[in-house]
């Protein structure tokens, strides 16, 4: 009896303490940031990338890390994703400690594209290679080292369909001409300063515009951040401002324009008695269509995040298993050997399903 006693007091003791060192199942046991956001882990073979985001309550950015740690259940490599929290200095704690850890590839989301090469300089000294994807830093940053690549998209192609499309509504509907001056004024929100996409969107929309014949008059143009509260507020502001004088709407993503419109709602659109106003977004996130179908929105553009997710996880995948990525090993084309782009499309009521 006393042997039988030791032998199970000794098997208890072995199980306690393996229990303590972990599970020894092959899963990662969770995900570490620098202490200053949750991170998200995903499981997979003895390579890891870490998946720098500069803000997990950013809507689109949601959807591409969503597709990022699918991507990554999908090709068996585990991931640490965190969240910069749109804090550069917290961002570059996060990047230092993937690089303590001896992460095989980042992929990061800038929070100050401005200082990508910082993050750049990083990595090629510690050898690590670095998929920036949805803020593009500068050639000359991805030029510093063979293994920077950029996954995106073309930023002009979204600010040229917004400005197809808004011509397409002007030149179809003659009373969207309020006050029949043949001037469309319209008020532009717009992404943050520093973020090129933002730029690109409203310089591009408003050129196509005017290529087109369509003489315009800026009422307002606001920094809305990306943020549909903050929107929301500079709408209603510019409401009281301008009122029934506003002609159109153009806003930098969907958020914002989301935003715009529950401003709008506010003040009666989109009620009863038929009052309208056209307002454009990009990313055809979730909430967008939604809008489209119920008809506050007119239309937005499809900024593919999914795909967007995917090409960034197999790049960033390809090297850190030290291969050269090329369409047959990433699954997407490279563009002047460092760069993936993934096309924006138009969406309207009549195409909704291709957002799908």
């Amino acid at each position: 009896m006393v042997t039988r006693l030791r032998l199970f007091v000794a098997m208890l003791v072995v199980a306690l303490v393996a229990a303590a060192c972990g599970g020894g199942d092959g899963e990662p046991s969770g995900s570490t940031d620098g202490g200053e956001s949750p991170g998200t882990t995903v499981g997979g073979d003895e390579l890891t990338v870490g998946v720098a985001v500069f803000q997990f309550s950013n809507t689109y950015l949601t959807l591409v890390r969503n597709a990022i740690t699918a991507q990554a259940e999908e090709e068996g490599v585990a991931v640490d994703v965190v969240d910069g929290q749109n804090a550069q200095p917290t961002q570059n704690e996060q990047i230092d400690l993937f690089i303590s850890k001896g992460y095989q590839a980042m992929a990061v989301n800038q929070v100050d594209r401005e200082l990508a090469n910082v993050t750049a300089e990083k990595a090629i000294d510690a050898g690590i290679p670095v998929v920036f994807f949805n803020k593009e830093p500068e050639r000359a940053v991805l030029d510093l080292g063979d293994q920077l690549y950029y996954v995106g998209a073309i930023a002009e192609e979204s600010g040229v369909m917004q400005g197809e499309i808004v011509v397409e509504y002007w030149n179809a509907n003659p009373d969207a001409d309020k006050n029949g001056d043949g001037v469309l004024q319209y008020v532009m929100l717009q992404g943050p300063a520093d973020h090129q996409d933002a730029q690109l969107r409203t310089t591009h929309s408003m050129e196509t515009i005017a290529e087109s014949g369509v003489e315009v008059e800026e009422l307002a143009l606001e920094i809305g951040d990306w943020s549909r509260p903050v929107a929301q507020e500079d709408m209603s502001a510019i409401l009281a401002a301008h009122g029934d004088a506003i002609e159109f709407v153009i806003a930098n993503n969907d958020d914002m324009a989301l935003g715009a419109i529950e401003a709008l709602r506010a003040n009666g659109y989109f009620g009863d008695d038929g009052k309208f106003m056209p307002v454009v977004g990009v990313d055809a996130t979730a909430p967008a269509l939604e809008a489209l179908e119920e008809g506050t929105l007119l239309a937005t553009v499809l900024n593919d995040a999914e795909n967007q997710g995917k090409a960034t996880l197999s790049l960033a995948h390809v090297l850190a298993r030290g291969e050269t990525p090329s369409e047959e090993n990433v699954g997407y084309p490279i563009t002047d050997g460092k760069y993936v782009w993934v096309p924006y499309q138009k969406i309207l009521l009549d195409n909704i399903g291709d957002a799908s």
